[in-house]
């Protein structure tokens, strides 16, 4: 199997390719970038332990002629290269006319909808591609899967992450060398000011985000989420069947940082700071914003005893009105590996399985349960086994009302 990666030179691009440097199915690794000496710096670093032939290749994805050049011989490419607002379309293009599976770590909802909707090119030529494989959406999406298989029908699905845990002890992902934000943080800025995709009574619609959502998480507790923009409702809807209300959720430690980020959302819808600058704002508060984050948030709550990465599902089961929750009880390290190594294992039963053609999100096409087993030697904490890593917990509305 001869299989590419985009962005290769990047955080998510360095570490999916050292797990699939380990998969005996793939004979040739092409690590492609628009940065050569970065792509080339990591194939020396990881040729003495790939078990196929490694190389790096310039790359510029918005090139069309280039880009198709490098996938023109692949069996599978997997794009780590963001932003995809920019990138992911023109990625999934290239991919279709040269006939090459194709799967991503996505998460901008808009190029989401736009490369789903090239399902029908990707059935013709006869191509697998699948949106958004990383850890929200991705591992959520999975997540979101394994609760929704406990009922008979789906009303409300709610997806959440925290904030927290996606950045502590990973500082690298979020500033360059130079001290300037990350992408990953100017994404998030994106994802907090404007309009966002949402579910509302089964249909897609545009909301204003950090509007606090209460969800009591099954045997674990209540909590309060703050809605951004992500892939998860997009598909999810669709796929599970949602009739009700469906949207991606941010955790937060306390009311303070929730007050914080909506001081930044404030600025951006107003003009007065653009991405780079909010993002800015974000990795090095001034006294000011932490002050007024501090009164403002006194009404606001944080996450409470709502788990760190987790789907929330609600619905029936036998007639009677019940809410499935299930989350993940640990993950690997740092934010490019909770991201990287469920796309790279994905990658991994893409080219075992060979789907039917098509474009997909993940809960559509991957083995939840599979692709879970497989990440549990990647994870911090040792688990036993699937339903020890994302254990499924129900409760039923009739319950909690005695």
């Amino acid at each position: 199997m001869h299989v590419v990666v985009l962005g290769a030179a990047g955080d998510m691009g360095r570490t999916a390719v050292r797990q699939l440097a380990r998969n005996e199915a793939i004979t040739e690794l092409v690590l492609a970038d628009l940065d050569h000496e970065g792509a080339a710096s990591l194939v020396a670093s990881i040729e003495g332990n790939s078990v196929g032939r490694v190389s790096a290749i310039r790359c510029d994805v918005l090139d069309d002629l280039e880009a198709r050049r490098v996938l023109d011989r692949a069996d599978l490419v997997l794009n780590c290269a963001g932003p995809f607002f920019r990138l992911g379309v023109p990625a999934l293009h290239a991919a279709i006319d040269t006939t090459t599976m194709y799967i991503d770590i996505c998460d901008d909802p808009e190029p989401t909808i736009e490369m789903l909707a090239l399902d029908e090119r990707a059935r013709e030529a006869g191509v697998v591609a699948v949106i958004g494989m990383g850890a929200s959406p991705g591992v959520s999406n999975l997540l979101a899967l394994r609760a929704a298989r406990r009922l008979d029908s789906v009303r409300d699905c709610f997806t959440g992450w925290s904030l927290d845990d996606s950045t502590d002890g990973d500082e690298a992902g979020l500033a360059h060398a130079d001290g300037g934000p990350s992408s990953a943080v100017v994404h998030f800025m994106e994802q907090i000011h404007g309009t966002v995709a949402v579910v509302e009574e089964g249909e897609l619609v545009r909301r204003p985000p950090l509007d606090p959502v209460v969800l009591e998480f099954p045997g674990l507790g209540k909590g309060t989420g703050y809605v951004v923009g992500h892939p998860e409702p997009v598909s999810l809807h669709r796929s599970l069947g949602v009739s009700g209300r469906s949207c991606n959720l941010v955790l937060v430690r306390d009311g303070a940082t929730a007050a914080f980020l909506r001081g930044i959302q404030k600025d951006l819808d107003d003009g007065d700071l653009d991405l780079q600058a909010a993002a800015r704002a974000l990795l090095k508060p001034s006294v000011t914003r932490l002050t007024k984050a501090a009164i403002g948030g006194a009404t606001l709550r944080g996450a409470g005893s709502l788990p760190p990465l987790f789907a929330c599902v609600t619905g029936t089961i036998d007639g009677r009105e019940a809410t499935v929750g299930c989350h993940v009880t640990a993950m690997p390290s740092g934010m490019a590996g909770s991201t990287s190594i469920p796309a790279a294992l994905a990658a991994g039963q893409l080219l075992a399985a060979r789907p039917a053609p098509g474009a997909y999100a993940p809960e559509s096409v991957i083995d939840a349960d599979r692709l879970l087993s497989d990440l549990i030697p990647w994870c911090t904490t040792a688990v036993a086994d699937v339903d020890q890593l994302a254990p499924v917990r129900i409760s039923f509305g009739d319950e909690r009302r005695h």
